[in-house]
């Protein structure tokens, strides 16, 4: 996933909590096949959605404390923020045409 950019626990403030622009979180596992499906559907929408959001990734197995903040139950598990404030969350491997609607959604607030 060449413009997804892998966030930490340690780099999760700066990268996602400050971030001027809005930020779509895959929460995600090298052991999850649905992780695996919808990771070409996030590296898509980063093409389509260039200087409006940003896209990162968080593997929850070597970083726990993001995951735990969060409360991440299920994987994959996508949170939306928006000015360091959490605003959306989907779980699970969703048609890439439902991530466009709550993206969307975002933007028009």
């Amino acid at each position: 996933m060449a413009n997804v950019i892998e966030v930490t626990d340690s780099s999760f403030q700066s990268e996602v909590l400050e971030s001027s622009t809005p930020v779509l979180v895959d929460f995600w596992a090298e052991w999850c096949p649905p992780c695996k499906m919808i990771a070409p559907v996030i590296e898509k929408l980063t093409e389509e959605y260039a200087g409006k959001f940003k896209f990162c990734k968080l593997n929850v197995d070597s970083n726990s404390a993001a995951a735990s903040q969060y409360s991440i139950m299920s994987i994959p598990t996508l949170l939306l923020f928006n000015q360091g404030k959490l605003v959306d969350q989907i779980v699970g491997a969703v048609p890439k045409q439902h991530l466009v609607s709550r993206l969307e959604t975002l933007l028009d607030q």
